[in-house]
């Protein structure tokens, strides 16, 4: 185990894994819509759309959590253009765990059929659209649900990317380089 000081706080541990956890799930959830039964379909997009709305104010927890609190420093052995690197792609990943969920749920409020479905947070209460979307004239409410679609998805993509990096950076790290990556964000 590495000491305290070089490993992340309890707080950071749990908020990275309840993200990253609740980010999968909603990937999984999305990505095997197309083979759930039917009257699967809409629980499955009301979850992910109330999981998405979860992570979004996680994500706000965690940046809350990183200013006031510094992580620890990047091992020693880590070159310049590595703490460049991983800088660089904490810092999108951070952007795209905000974009994600926003651009759903500006995507959602842009839905023509959005009035007749109650957007519910879990099904626990009624969690609201964004109203200058909702209000916009309807054409042009369907061209904005198209292209923040299309921003949702391919914010997607660039994460699935992003993460694979992340991923594979920590474990290149952990056994290639023989640092100990992985015990700072073990719980």
């Amino acid at each position: 185990m590495p000491k305290q000081e070089n490993r992340y706080t309890r707080t950071a541990i749990v908020l990275h894994w309840a993200i990253a956890l609740l980010m999968a799930l909603n990937i999984a959830l999305i990505l095997l819509v197309n083979y759930y039964p039917d009257e699967w379909v809409r629980p499955a997009i009301d979850t992910h759309k109330s999981t998405g709305i979860t992570v979004l104010g996680l994500v706000i927890l965690r940046l809350l959590w990183r200013a006031t609190h510094r992580p620890p420093a990047m091992p020693g052995s880590y070159g310049r253009i590595e703490r460049f690197g991983a800088h660089a792609a904490h810092g999108v990943l951070y952007l795209l765990m905000i974009l994600l969920p926003l651009s759903g749920w500006m995507h959602d409020s842009a839905w023509k059929d959005a009035a007749t479905h109650p957007m519910q947070l879990f099904g626990l209460f009624e969690w609201p659209r964004i109203g200058w979307i909702s209000g916009i004239e309807p054409v042009l409410k369907e061209t904005w649900h198209t292209v923040l679609g299309g921003v949702h998805t391919w914010a997607g993509y660039v994460f699935y990317v992003l993460f694979a990096l992340h991923v594979l950076g920590a474990l290149k790290h952990q056994f290639f380089d023989g640092e100990a990556e992985l015990q700072r964000m073990l719980p």
